[in-house]
């Protein structure tokens, strides 16, 4: 019997990789012969670096990079094993997590740190990035990141914008003379599960501004006209269309640049991480799937790991079970999505603590019980 065995990290305990060899110690305890196939994923949010790495027998590398305020910080990036391709999660250098409550500001925050990470990268010899960005502190369309890889944005008087959002207002030119060269022929392929426009009422500034700290009506209003401004000038100079393009209001407008800027494609980033790991190689010849992630709920249908795990093994009529830290609300609906069956580690009273620290245990527990079901039904069948 041959089982795919490709779940997402559980936030806060395990990465994917831990989570799948747990599984495959419940697997194994039923039945020992079986044929196990470990594809740690993720949906190209929390743990896409490291499921990236583990799965190509990759490196996770570091670099002094700048945080959304300007001050010095170290950051990772991922070095796939096929020595080409790199991944950055923006979030390493320019996240919300890296500032205090009372530091948010999006009229100021920058994703220079980013496009630091991208040089690290460019220095290593990479030249394929996947990036993740999710988790934004920035609302600078990618400004910062491109002033880090040398391309200039100039007010009026030919001088270099400060960083940050409310900068933008002031662009007047974009000058690609000083880029640097290695930008050439880069393939940049996005993480995104948004598909938000860069401006207006379902813009980057009035949808994801509040959370990065753009307190009044009044601010989003002048990150809208700043990131507006900045469409204006780049259709211009580059003769790139980012105003209405879903997906450009992500990050901050960081899909914005990074599709103006780098040529970058915007695809959901479970397909990217399922494509970049192979799971579509792993499921030929399959008799069953095992996915799972820390909470399965209604939002779990919308471009989360299991589900599109899901979706792939039901090409094949490939059965999938699912196996969750949690199930919340709706977490029936992933059964119209593919899962087949979706089951808990909390088999009794136990705190979140108590819980997180256990999982490798309270997996490999339920995945024996659910192989014991599963053994059950093959005999039946018999």
């Amino acid at each position: 019997m041959k089982i795919v065995i490709a779940p997402q990290g559980f936030k806060g305990s395990l990465t994917a990789l831990h989570i799948a060899r747990a599984i495959e110690s419940g697997v194994k305890q039923v039945m020992p012969d079986a044929e196990t196939v470990l594809v740690p994923a993720a949906d190209g949010g929390d743990g896409t670096l490291q499921a990236l790495v583990d799965n190509s027998a990759g490196s996770i590398e570091t670099a002094a990079v700048s945080d959304p305020l300007g001050r010095p910080i170290e950051a990772t990036w991922g070095a796939m094993g096929d020595g080409e391709t790199a991944v950055i999660e923006m979030a390493g250098a320019s996240g919300l997590a890296l500032l205090a409550r009372d530091e948010l500001d999006p009229l100021i925050t920058t994703t220079y740190g980013t496009g630091e990470l991208f040089t690290a990268a460019l220095d290593a010899g990479y030249r394929r990035f996947i990036v993740g960005i999710g988790g934004s502190a920035t609302n600078d369309c990618g400004a910062g990141l491109a002033q880090a890889l040398g391309i200039s944005l100039l007010d009026a008087s030919g001088n270099e914008l400060a960083r940050g959002g409310a900068a933008l207002a002031g662009i007047d030119h974009v000058d690609m003379s000083s880029f640097d060269k290695r930008l050439r022929g880069l393939e940049v392929t996005v993480a995104c599960d948004v598909n938000n426009p860069l401006c207006g009422d379902d813009g980057a500034s009035a949808v994801f501004g509040p959370q990065k700290g753009a307190k009044t009506p009044e601010i989003i209003q002048q990150l809208d006209n700043a990131l507006s401004r900045f469409a204006d000038v780049v259709e211009h100079d580059l003769d790139v269309e980012v105003r209405s393009l879903p997906g450009a209001g992500a990050a901050g407008g960081l899909g914005a640049g990074l599709m103006a800027f780098l040529g970058a494609r915007l695809n959901a980033g479970v397909d990217i991480v399922l494509d970049a790991v192979g799971l579509d190689a792993a499921l030929e010849g399959a008799d069953l799937v095992i996915t799972g992630e820390g909470q399965i709920d209604h939002s779990s249908i919308f471009n989360k790991t299991p589900v599109g795990v899901a979706e792939r093994a039901k090409k094949r009529s490939i059965p999938v079970i699912a196996i969750a830290g949690g199930l919340g609300e709706g977490y029936r609906e992933t059964h119209d999505k593919g899962i087949d069956a979706t089951f808990t580690l909390i088999s009794g009273p136990m705190s979140l603590d108590d819980a997180m620290a256990d999982t490798a245990n309270l997996l490999s527990s339920v995945t024996e019980e659910i192989m014991r079901t599963v053994e059950i039904g093959r005999s039946l069948k018999r």
